[in-house]
C-alpha cells in the first residue's frame, strides 16, 4: 500500500484559502500514484483561531465531505483527510474524516486528548470513541496529534486489529524529537506501520515543525520530510506484518474477539 503525506502550511483563520491550497496539494500528490493520501491536523482553520472559531469551522464536516470526498472519487484514491475544526450539535470538535475511493466518508474520529497547554480544551469538546476502518481490506486506525503521547489509547486501538496507524498533527518545531520518538515507539510496541502527517509554518507565536514520516513495524523511517511544505511517499509492505506476527506469540495469537473493544 502506497501512502502519501501532504505536509501542509495552512493559514490561521482562513478556511477558504486552506481548502483551495489543500485541493492544489492533492492534485500535485496524485503524481505519486498513491493508494492513500494523508492531510495534517485542523488544516481548515489552523491550530487554532481562538476568536470566531465556530464561524471558521466546518458545519458537521460539510465542506470536507463535499470537497475532499469529490477529490477522492475523482482520483479514485483513499484520503485520510487530516482533521478539521468542526461544529456538531452545538459543540466544536477536532474531527478526522476518512474517505474511500468512491468518495464516501467511511470513518470519523474526534480527538480524545485535547492539548491543554494551548487551551484546546477550552474551545473543543473531547471525543469518546476510537476509530478503526478498512482501506482496500487493510485494517487501519487514526489518532490526532497529542493522542500519540498516550500509549494505552493506541494499544487499545491496536488490539482491535489494525495494520496501519495514521497520526495527523500540528506538532510544534521545538518538540519534533518527541514526535519522532513517540511514533517510533507506537510502531515498535504494536508491530504496525505508522504514517504521521505534520504541519509546518507559523501560527501566531507557534512554529510547527514538519518532519512528517512513514515508519515500518521496527520503527525504521521509510521516508521523512524536512521542515517546510513537502509531499512524501512510501510503500508499506504488509507481508512484513504477516512474517513478524508469525514469529512473535503475543501478536500471532491476538484475537479481537477476546476483547470488549472489538466493536470500536
Amino acid at each position: 500500500m502506497k501512502i502519501t503525506c501532504l505536509q501542509m502550511d495552512m493559514k490561521l483563520g482562513l478556511p477558504a484559502q486552506n481548502f483551495s491550497h489543500a485541493e492544489h496539494l492533492i492534485d500535485r500528490a496524485m503524481q505519486e500514484n498513491p493508494d492513500v493520501l494523508v492531510l495534517p491536523e485542523t488544516w481548515n482553520t489552523g491550530f487554532f483561531p481562538k476568536e470566531h472559531l465556530a464561524q471558521y469551522s466546518c458545519q458537521d464536516g460539510d465542506m470536507v465531505k463535499r470537497c475532499i470526498g469529490s477529490l477522492a472519487e475523482k482520483y479514485h484514491v483513499h484520503i485520510v483527510a487530516g482533521s478539521v475544526s468542526n461544529v456538531r450539535g452545538g459543540n466544536i470538535y477536532n474531527t478526522a474524516m476518512v474517505f474511500d475511493r468512491n468518495g464516501q466518508c467511511i470513518a470519523e474520529y474526534d480527538k480524545t486528548h485535547l492539548f491543554t497547554p494551548l487551551g484546546e480544551h477550552n474551545f473543543y469538546t473531547r471525543g469518546d470513541h476510537l476509530c478503526r476502518f478498512l482501506l482496500d481490506g487493510v485494517p487501519c486506525g487514526v489518532i490526532i496529534c497529542y493522542d500519540v503521547r498516550f500509549p494505552e489509547l493506541v494499544r487499545t486501538l491496536c488490539l482491535s486489529g489494525i495494520d496501519i496507524l495514521f497520526v495527523v498533527s500540528q506538532w510544534p518545531k521545538e518538540r519534533i524529537p518527541h514526535l519522532q520518538t513517540l511514533t517510533a515507539a507506537r510502531a515498535i510496541e504494536n508491530q504496525i506501520f505508522v504514517a504521521y502527517c505534520n504541519s509546518c509554518g507559523v501560527a501566531e507565536q507557534t512554529a510547527f515543525g514538519g518532519h512528517s514520516a512513514i515508519l515500518n513495524p521496527s520503527g525504521t523511517v521509510l521516508v521523512q520530510a524536512g521542515p517546510f511544505e513537502e509531499i512524501i511517499s512510501a510503500t508499506c509492505n504488509l507481508q512484513l506484518l504477516v512474517e513478524i506476527r508469525s514469529r512473535i506469540p503475543v501478536f500471532r495469537d491476538r484475537n479481537p474477539k477476546l476483547y470488549a473493544i472489538n466493536e470500536l
